[in-house]
């Protein structure tokens, strides 16, 4: 059996020491030992995006990430999205306004996919928003509330 690596980090622009085997899943390491259960498991294979954080920037899904593979790296969670303790992303917003989520499992990858779509182009048309969204499946609102949430927060 594999011993466990001290692995540092920054989780939501705080400075971390994560301990873990280094292929144990970053959602689990997430969720489990540092009690950031917004990230949640929808498929555990990659395909749903229900697990989506920002790793460097990139959106990734944290189920397929081997938690050694983020010694050094700033990772974002959905708890790191707000600007503060009292004020919402744009994004974040939008959703709620919009009634872009629904049962919750989808909504915190929805968001982070947005976040990073928005991060990279402000104004993204119809096509852009739906291919920024492409790897996160919603099985709730038919895409169009959660569609309509990001066109909101480009707005903002």
């Amino acid at each position: 059996m594999e011993d466990k690596l001290r692995i540092d980090c920054v989780v939501n622009d705080q400075p971390r020491t994560i301990e873990g085997y280094p292929m144990e899943r970053l959602l689990d390491v997430l969720r489990e030992q540092l009690n950031l259960t917004g990230t949640k498991e929808g498929c555990g294979e990659g395909e749903c995006g229900a697990c989506s954080v920002l790793i460097d920037g990139q959106l990734v899904n944290s189920c397929l990430v081997p938690v050694a593979q983020v010694a050094g790296c700033s990772i974002k969670t959905i708890e790191g999205i707000a600007i503060s303790d009292d004020q919402l992303h744009a994004v974040q917003r939008a959703f709620i306004e919009c009634g872009g989520a629904q049962c919750g499992i989808c909504t915190p990858g929805m968001v982070i996919a947005a976040v990073s779509l928005l991060e990279k182009n402000s104004q993204p048309t119809e096509e852009g928003i739906r291919e920024g969204l492409a790897g996160n499946l919603c099985r709730c609102t038919g895409y169009m509330k959660i569609f309509e949430s990001v066109v909101r927060a480009c707005q903002s």
